[in-house]
Order: structure tokens, then C-alpha cells, then sequence
């Protein structure tokens, strides 16, 4: 296929979320008319993350939760910051943060188990995060009335830079030893 790199650096690029080789395949396939080879495929996609590497682009391509995404290269974190400073609507607030923790590290969840741990009614931390799209419905409990069941969304995964919930900091490495009541005996 005539330009193949371009058609699928248009892919990455234009997708919304990270896209993966499949999908990638599917649309280039559709676009040949014929089945195009998944290594040549591959391969594009490896010259396309190589060109990106190059100091004159401020993007790199990064494989992030089996897609591929256009992202900024860590140079220009300070200025996306910037960015994001003026945005702050779309920040999360403390109790938005602390259920988020809670569904990421005890998927799946009920909200009944989340408002246990947390002592609070979770009802609008879990809508924002609903409406956010970093959290899911994954299901419903065997529990009485069959309560749902919340997950980390691929949002989720997006966002936090991460390819699944196994590259979260383990709990032991946040909180500290040296967090006890009372005196210690020796």
C-alpha cells in the first residue's frame, strides 16, 4: 500500500484513545481493499517510533495499555503543566481522588464497600468519575440486589500513563511503616 506510514501515523493520531495493531489493521485493510500484512504493519509503525524520536519533534510514540498513542516527550511536561493549571475544572477533587484509589486498588467494587472504606457517601465522587470515563460498570455483585460493580476504565489507564492496574504502586511502597498508635514495645 502506497503511504502506508502516513495513513496509520493519521491513525494514531486522529484516535481519540491509544489504538491497537488489530484495529490499526482492520482500517488499513479496509482503506487497501485487500489484506495488508501484520508485519509490514509492525514495521511501519517501528519506523514511525523511530522518526518521533528524533529531538526536532516534541512528541514520541508510546505503546500504553496495548494502543498506541502520540504523547509529549518529557521536556515539555513543564508547559503542559502550565496548561493544565489554567484548566481546573477538570481536576478531581480530594474525595473524587480517594474513591478513584479505592475502586483502582480493590477492583471490582461495590459503592457500599467504597462508602464503608472511605466512612462518606461516595454517591457524586462516583458520577463525576462516571461522567469523567475513568471508571466503568464491570458488573453486578451475587450480593443482595445484585449491586453494581465499578472498575478503572482504559481512560483510566490513559490517563495515569499505565498498562494495567499491576503498575499501580504497591500499597506498602505509599504508606508509611512508621504509621502506628500507641508506644512500640522492644
Amino acid at each position: 500500500m502506497e503511504n502506508l506510514q502516513q495513513h496509520i501515523e493519521a491513525l494514531i493520531f486522529a484516535s481519540e484513545h491509544g489504538i491497537g495493531i488489530a484495529e490499526i489493521k482492520q482500517v488499513i485493510d479496509a482503506i487497501a481493499g485487500h489484506e495488508i500484512d501484520e508485519q509490514a504493519i509492525r514495521d511501519a509503525v517501528a519506523d514511525i517510533t523511530v522518526r518521533y524520536q528524533a529531538d526536532s519533534h516534541v512528541f514520541e510514540l508510546k505503546l500504553i495499555n496495548n494502543g498506541y498513542q502520540f504523547l509529549t516527550k518529557p521536556g515539555y511536561y513543564g508547559t503542559l503543566n502550565q496548561l493544565q493549571a489554567h484548566r481546573a475544572k477538570k481536576k478531581l477533587s480530594q474525595a473524587a481522588l480517594e474513591t478513584l484509589a479505592i475502586i483502582a486498588y480493590r477492583q471490582p467494587i461495590t459503592k457500599l464497600e467504597i462508602e464503608q472504606i472511605r466512612g462518606v457517601n461516595c454517591d457524586y465522587s462516583i458520577q463525576r468519575l462516571l461522567e469523567k470515563e475513568l471508571i466503568k460498570i464491570v458488573g453486578k455483585a451475587d450480593a443482595v440486589g445484585k449491586p453494581i460493580l465499578y472498575g478503572t476504565s482504559d481512560l483510566f489507564m490513559d490517563h495515569f500513563g499505565i498498562n494495567s492496574t499491576a503498575d499501580l504502586p504497591k500499597l506498602k511502597e505509599i504508606v508509611s511503616e512508621n504509621n502506628t498508635i500507641g508506644e512500640t514495645s522492644d
